[in-house]
């Protein structure tokens, strides 16, 4: 089967040194490249929810429609574990409420899937009241979810479970219809992990993969002490698909072989190679739908 291919916003959101295209335009861009649908980012400068009321919701709907983007995410940026160090503050609340309007949003306009995270691991609290915060925040944002008719996707990307078990452990410990795995590949290839057994085991789970392939930059720290250089953990640097470290076929193999039937988001989130430039943007977006010709039917 052909998998539905979608562009980040967050590729056009003016970060990383990027050129900055607001939500219409951007829409018009994912048309005119070819693709199936967007993953809109929901903050500004883009599509966060203080800016987005009936109205401005009715005017994306439409803006979706006419421009043929039929298969969307709306990603969310949350932190679960924020705050313990302020506890008089309700920061679970807080997020609560952010993802709840997620939801709202995502329905009022259209979209099925949420994409969220987990948390960063916190100084101010031991591992397991980490990991119990995060499983009971999940637990209460799936019902806000159900009552939205939307499917939160947990991507692989903040501290706590970002490891692929620990990931398949929340799945199973929170249980709920809608909270889904939005698994990617980039996690595990960074960690030094097998990306194809990471892929089988969270495949049945997963309804969307986000793509970036990736060089590494090694850095070193002089030490006049020692006349010599001290190894850093290297600096990560984006580049077009197929030019990097990460084996997607592999990992889409393992993925499809083991049930998953999503869709498959491109971005570009990070410092890229050949700059920010609308016309590097674009030439990365294009040669990512090319790409994407020769992978694994």
């Amino acid at each position: 089967m052909r998998h539905p291919l979608l562009l980040h916003s967050v590729s056009y959101a003016g970060l990383w040194g990027q050129a900055y295209l607001p939500i219409d335009a951007f829409l018009a861009k994912a048309e005119s490249l070819g693709y199936d649908g967007v993953m809109l980012m929901a903050k500004r400068p883009h599509v966060s929810p203080l800016d987005y009321g009936p109205a401005e919701r009715a005017h994306l709907r439409a803006q979706l429609a006419k421009h043929n983007l039929d298969h969307n995410v709306l990603a969310g940026y949350c932190d679960l574990t924020t705050g313990l160090d302020r506890r008089d503050i309700p920061h679970k609340e807080i997020q609560l409420a952010y993802l709840k309007e997620l939801c709202h949003l995502a329905h009022e306009i259209g979209i099925k899937t949420v994409r969220i995270f987990t948390g960063y691991e916190s100084a101010h609290a031991s591992y397991p009241e980490q990991w119990n915060l995060v499983i009971d925040t999940l637990k209460e944002a799936a019902r806000h979810a159900a009552e939205y008719d939307v499917v939160l996707g947990l991507q692989n990307h903040h501290d706590i479970g970002v490891g692929y078990e620990a990931l398949h452990d929340i799945l199973h410990t929170v249980d709920s219809p809608n909270l889904k795995a939005l698994y990617d590949a980039w996690a595990p290839a960074l960690q030094g992990v097998d990306i194809e057994t990471a892929a089988s085991k969270l495949a049945s789970h997963t309804v969307h993969t986000t793509i970036a392939d990736y060089q590494l930059r090694p850095r070193y720290k002089y030490r006049p002490d020692l006349i010599n250089y001290e190894p850093q953990t290297p600096a990560v640097v984006a580049v077009p698909m197929g030019e990097g470290f990460i084996d997607y076929s592999l990992f889409l193999r393992a993925l499809k072989t083991h049930g998953f039937k999503g869709s498959i988001a491109y971005e570009m989130c990070s410092p890229l190679k050949g700059g920010g430039s609308i016309e590097n943007l674009d030439h990365c977006a294009r040669h990512f739908l090319q790409w994407a010709q020769t992978l694994p039917k």
